[in-house]
């Protein structure tokens, strides 16, 4: 019987991931190739693990090393996309090939200092990976704002991941200082195939894939400070341009877009929704589009799907969620009970949202 090492198997899972990104008609966007490029190098690196541990293959660990400081540095580029108001720039991108050529000059010179590097510069990208999450959601300008919450989360997760890695290599460490490496191999092998997976799974959900099932509801942000006048002139002019002009309607909306037509930077386009409106920028949004939606519910015939694409929606879990946030209830009991002419507190709060 042939023997396929686990991570050959996470390796393909991978690529299909990457393939189906690919087929979308906006892979080429700016935001979206890091990811691309993110994803396949994590499977290449499943391979070599696989090659690594399970034939016993050590003349791969050099790439393998490489592989690996390439991952943390291009993770962080990845994500950094997400929040700038247009492609980066080679001056901005280029020092973040340092670290991988840090490892392979390591290599060759003094490879004893090789993991000490490895787990300093997954430390120090994790970190920075915290950093940028610190403005929330909002501050992913770039991402889709239906998917918004779900690329903030992926960046928690790659931290965390980066973090966790640079962690397990130093017990590894000191297991072989203490055991001889009884439970390295493991350790390395287990956890590097389950990282990678994560990671995958993250990687394609921030660029804009998305999961079956999303996660839970988005809580409201805590307002910085007091509205100033300021904000409340942000907040009207975006309450205007989205009345006028509906670009609510566009699925593929995000910060960055709604900022550019206010003429205005993101952060403070971000920052009056909360401040004015207590919630984020993809709920305000939503609201605008579960406001269409309770419309063409009640006026139309249309299948609730049809109503959902033609409200900006593109994820039937996302739509279904924020219907409830806003409406209490579902579409499908929504439309039922106001055909039957059935008013209860649900349907009540249905208005509320209009008259922003």
């Amino acid at each position: 019987m042939i023997f396929v090492p686990l991570p050959f198997v996470v390796a393909l899972l991978l690529f299909i991931v990457q393939f189906r990104l690919l087929r979308q008609e906006d892979w080429r966007a700016p935001e979206k190739r890091p990811f691309l490029l993110l994803i396949g190098i994590y499977a290449l690196q499943s391979v070599l693990i696989g090659i690594r541990w399970g034939y016993d293959v050590l003349a791969i660990m050099p790439a393998q090393a490489i592989l690996a400081a390439m991952i943390a540095a291009l993770a962080w580029v990845s994500f950094r996309s997400l929040t700038l108001e247009g492609p980066a720039s080679f001056a901005q991108l280029w020092p973040h090939i340092l670290p991988a050529v840090l490892i392979a000059a390591l290599l060759i010179f003094w490879r004893e200092l090789t993991g000490v590097a490895l787990t300093l510069i997954f430390l120090g990208y994790g970190a920075a990976l915290l950093l940028l999450a610190r403005h929330g959601p909002d501050g992913l300008i770039a991402s889709r704002l239906d998917g918004a919450l779900l690329s903030y989360r992926s960046l928690l997760i790659t931290a965390a991941a980066l973090i966790a890695a640079a962690l397990a290599d130093i017990y590894i460490s000191l297991d072989f200082d203490r055991t001889g490496g009884t439970h390295g191999g493991a350790i390395v092998a287990l956890g590097n195939v389950i990282t990678l997976l994560v990671l995958g799974g993250a990687a394609s959900i921030a660029s804009g894939g998305q999961p079956a099932q999303e996660p839970s509801l988005e809580t409201a942000p805590t307002p910085p400070s007091m509205p100033t006048e300021e904000d409340g002139e942000v907040a009207a002019s975006l309450d205007a341009l989205m009345q006028s002009r509906e670009i609510y309607r566009d699925p593929e909306l995000n910060l960055n877009r709604i900022a550019r037509k206010l003429s205005l930077p993101a952060r403070r386009v971000s920052i009056a929704v909360n401040r004015i409106h207590g919630i984020s920028v993809s709920q305000y949004v939503n609201e605008f589009r579960i406001r269409s939606a309770c419309d063409q519910l009640i006026r139309s015939d249309e299948q609730v799907t049809r109503v959902m694409f033609d409200s900006g929606f593109i994820s039937k879990s996302n739509f279904n969620r924020e219907f409830l946030r806003v409406t209490g209830t579902s579409p499908t009991d929504f439309r039922r009970r106001r055909i039957s002419g059935v008013a209860d507190t649900a349907d009540a709060k249905a208005p509320a949202f209009v008259s922003r």
